[in-house]
């Protein structure tokens, strides 16, 4: 999801002044970007997590039952209580990359795919290590986040936007591609291991699609995703150099919100060389010297 929920904490405010701008520089480059706002939703024995997660947040509308239903006909009847977001904007990842890889191809842009060594690389010029947890051998303080993640299929739903449902352990969301399919996200566990998906995390998730409405128990589980998010300790991005290298890292679970913001700190860096706040030149030298 872009244009983030509007979360007050220091880090949270953070990804909320810098996403806002994300939604117009994906749709600007790419063009699938959809605007739909999105829809937080919670059980009926879970409506106290619904009020402490508005009293956390801000431009939202209370919706009662009929509310929801006109948003979402395919939730009429199952929710007496939402919030809806209408700043919201969502996108399809894969669809985007694919656009924007287009898009600098046309620029000319040269794309070659197989494993590389930064410092290898740097025999040709100055390199940009954007490798995320594969990284961390580089950046001691780097950490990686499980993430597990399913794709289904489900043409007898139709929502037209992200819906979040609040879940006391785990933060669970459905998001829209088009076509009846549906990526349904996302676990976080303090582990890098990123190899498979717990039956724990797939039964969950799972439960939450069938919460939301039955029809997702005949779903088509079309992939389970599993990987690990790249992180420092405040779960904000770090820019740090070392000689001919350029480590744009830690963007944890915001990438599409911050990747365009960190790449133009990169940019303006290697431009005008002005340091930004992401940069973190004094904790780098002083892990590599230790």
């Amino acid at each position: 999801m872009l244009a983030p929920y509007c979360e007050v904490e220091s880090a949270e405010e953070v990804v909320l002044h810098y996403g806002k701008k994300a939604a117009g520089w994906w749709q600007k480059h790419t063009d699938v970007v959809k605007y739909q706002g999105s829809l937080v939703l919670a059980l009926q024995r879970d409506q106290a997590d619904l009020q402490r997660f508005a009293n956390r947040t801000q431009a939202y509308d209370v919706l009662d039952a009929d509310g929801i239903a006109e948003l979402e006909p395919d939730l009429s009847g199952r929710f007496s209580r939402g919030l809806y977001y209408g700043e919201e904007a969502h996108l399809s990842p894969r669809n985007a990359l694919r656009a924007l890889k287009s898009k600098l191809i046309q620029q000319g842009v040269e794309f070659i795919c197989q494993n590389a060594e930064p410092e290898v690389l740097t025999k040709d010029g100055l390199v940009i290590d954007c490798r995320g947890i594969q990284a961390k051998p580089d950046l001691g303080s780097l950490r990686g986040v499980k993430g597990e993640m399913l794709i289904l299929r489900c043409p007898e739903v139709q929502l037209s936007r992200p819906v979040r449902l609040l879940h006391p352990r785990i933060p669970l969301y459905i998001v829209p591609r088009g076509d009846g399919v549906y990526m349904l996200g996302a676990t976080m566990v303090e582990s890098s291991a990123k190899k498979h998906a717990t039956a724990r995390s797939v039964m969950e998730l799972l439960n939450a699609a069938y919460a939301l409405n039955p029809a997702f128990g005949e779903a088509e589980i079309l992939e389970i995703g599993v990987d690990s998010r790249p992180a420092f300790a405040d779960n904000l991005p770090r820019i740090r150099r070392q000689g001919q290298i350029i480590r744009a890292n830690g963007l944890y679970r915001h990438g599409f919100l911050l990747a365009p913001t960190l790449a133009k700190m990169v940019a303006d860096y290697l431009d005008q060389g002005v340091e930004s706040e992401w940069f973190d030149i004094k904790e780098f030298d002083t892990q590599k010297r230790s």
